[in-house]
């Protein structure tokens, strides 16, 4: 059985069938899914559905592109929907070099904040890094408090980065690019990284695996990035499978 730790499920292109993807999903062999949120409205949207899927868990947070509109009241709206017990993580939170959508001193104050309301709150955080590694390294050392836990979502950095990051006590996890096949850099993480620090995860409805690329993704694809991290690691499926699900159970606080 399968734990996807990163599904956008209530993304608006899921909007006409989401009831029957979640049904999809269920048969294909997921046991447990975290929807993360990315701003306010999707980050009470992920609270909502959450309530009503007995598998599906949530986080909330407000992700770079959109930090912009936040003020101090954003962080008590999330400190708020944080107390659902089906809340079990503050993010996604980073940084985005990538698309710059927002001013960079912005991504990193309303990061640095998020995090410490993680702190105060003792839930691990969910990272969103793109193409801005250093300032994402140097933001965590500085501001997360070692008790609370930290995944670095669809990891894009080396083996060295990655082992910095373990050190830390950080998780790392792979994603649907893991299984392209001229990725080199994310199947040399996977074989250099013990399987004990690795999660899996679609990012769905983004990011869709091999041999479903142009698709839209759902957590039902999440197989792939499994099989993926058996061929490179030399392992079992069901290893893999049954490992990264008690990773993600243990990360997240789920019995």
């Amino acid at each position: 059985m399968l734990f996807d730790t990163h599904s956008h499920i209530t993304d608006n292109r899921f909007n006409e069938d989401r009831e029957e993807v979640i049904n999809k999903i269920k048969e294909s062999g997921v046991e447990l899914l975290l929807n993360p949120g990315a701003d306010i409205p999707s980050s009470l949207k992920a609270v909502e559905l959450s309530k009503k899927h007995d598998f599906i868990y949530a986080s909330v947070g407000v992700h770079p592109h959109d930090v912009e509109d936040m003020d101090k009241g954003s962080i008590e709206v999330l400190r708020e929907l944080a107390k659902n017990k089906k809340v079990v993580a503050i993010g996604e939170i980073g940084l985005d070099y990538y698309y710059d959508n927002s001013p960079r001193d912005l991504q990193k104050k309303w990061f640095e904040e998020q995090i410490k309301l993680a702190n105060q709150l003792k839930l691990p955080i969910i990272i969103h890094d793109r193409d801005a590694h250093q300032d994402t390294l140097d933001i965590i050392k500085r501001t997360k408090n070692e008790e609370i836990g930290c995944v670095l979502h669809c990891y894009s950095g080396n083996v060295e980065l990655a082992k910095e990051y373990i050190k830390m006590g950080c998780m790392i996890s792979i994603a649907g690019p893991a299984t392209f096949k001229n990725n080199k850099k994310t199947k040399e993480v996977i074989k250099e990284i013990p399987l004990e620090n690795l999660l899996i995860e679609t990012d769905s409805p983004y990011l869709t695996p091999h041999p479903h690329r142009g698709k839209r993704n759902d957590s039902s694809y999440v197989r792939y990035i499994a099989e993926t991290i058996a061929i490179e690691k030399g392992i079992s499926y069901e290893k893999v499978c049954e490992v990264t699900k008690e990773n993600g159970k243990r990360f997240f606080n789920i019995k």
